[in-house]
């Protein structure tokens, strides 16, 4: 007897062969999106951890700073080298200081103090490492 028509026993299993691959090649993606993802929230937040008890312990040397007498206090505070001098322009004292965030990154701080308040001037994270330029890629220069 000779059938005609339908699928074959082949061709079904081409096509699962084929939902196979295509479900493993999407898992592997998924996966490796998911662990660089983890990678990246975990750098994330160490940076974050490192940027809040940097700003606790520049908190902690700017009330050290308010309370000294002569203000600001000359040396380190908490560990913290301070950099103190007069500023002719504001008329006041401005202080200097830096705490570490992470390796390459630190939290500065400038404050001026004047006799019965203080501004803060400066609060920011910045690099410490200095930026190279990768120059590596070999680029037509276009002449």
């Amino acid at each position: 007897m000779n059938k005609s028509g339908g699928i074959g026993i082949g061709s079904a299993s081409v096509v699962l062969v084929f939902t196979v691959l295509c479900l493993t090649v999407f898992a592997l993606i998924s996966y490796t999106a998911a662990v660089n993802d983890r990678a990246l929230a975990e750098v994330e937040a160490k940076l974050v951890k490192g940027y809040y008890d940097a700003d606790t312990l520049a908190e902690r040397v700017l009330a050290e700073l308010l309370a000294a007498d002569p203000i600001p206090a000359l040396g380190p505070v908490h560990g913290v080298e301070i950099a103190a001098k007069w500023n002719r322009e504001l008329a006041a004292v401005t202080a200097e200081f830096s705490c570490a965030v992470s390796e390459g990154k630190e939290l500065f701080v400038k404050v001026a103090f004047y006799d019965d308040s203080y501004d803060i001037l400066s609060w920011r994270m910045r690099n410490t490492r200095e930026w190279l330029a990768d120059e590596s890629l070999p680029v037509w220069p276009g002449d």
